[in-house]
């Protein structure tokens, strides 16, 4: 039976304006393996037009996963985590975090805004388990999903 296409195809969308970051998250789920699309936008703003379909982009299919930055230029991680939890179509949107700040009010701030997990940038799933507790397990647990879901 051939693959179905469908919209439900996961997908992750990586909203992160530092190149050398970029490359390391797609380094590290070549390292293990997940061959989901990686759509990337450089900041909120640009996110939010790929999501909506807005100002000139072509809209996407809803990702599986946001992988989100705090600290963007045009549309900070916190500012478009807001629009997502405000707008119907995009509220339930799985998100984590990724940031360089361990500050108590950004971790606060997210996980009031319902994310699923906080990372703490250089991404490297192999420090996963040693830190992290939930956030750790949650995104672990996630990248097997897809794998899964990959593998049909």
């Amino acid at each position: 039976m051939p693959p179905l296409s469908s919209p439900a195809a996961p997908s992750i969308l990586l909203v992160e304006d530092d190149q050398m970051d970029v490359m390391n998250v797609q380094r590290e789920l070549r390292k293990q393996n997940i061959t989901v699309p990686l759509i990337h936008a450089r900041n909120g703003r640009e996110a939010l037009n790929l999501l909506r379909g807005e100002n000139g982009e072509t809209k996407i299919s809803r990702p599986s996963l946001v992988m989100l930055d705090l600290n963007m230029p045009r549309l900070n991680g916190l500012e478009m985590l807001k629009i997502l939890r405000a707008d119907p179509e995009f509220k339930d949107l799985t998100v984590f975090v990724m940031t360089t700040s361990d500050l108590d009010t950004d971790r606060i701030g997210a996980s009031d805004l319902g994310i699923s997990g906080y990372i703490i940038k250089p991404l490297t799933f192999d420090s996963f388990g040693s830190e992290g507790g939930g956030t750790v397990d949650s995104f672990s647990l996630f990248l097997d999903l897809l794998k899964m879901k990959n593998n049909e």
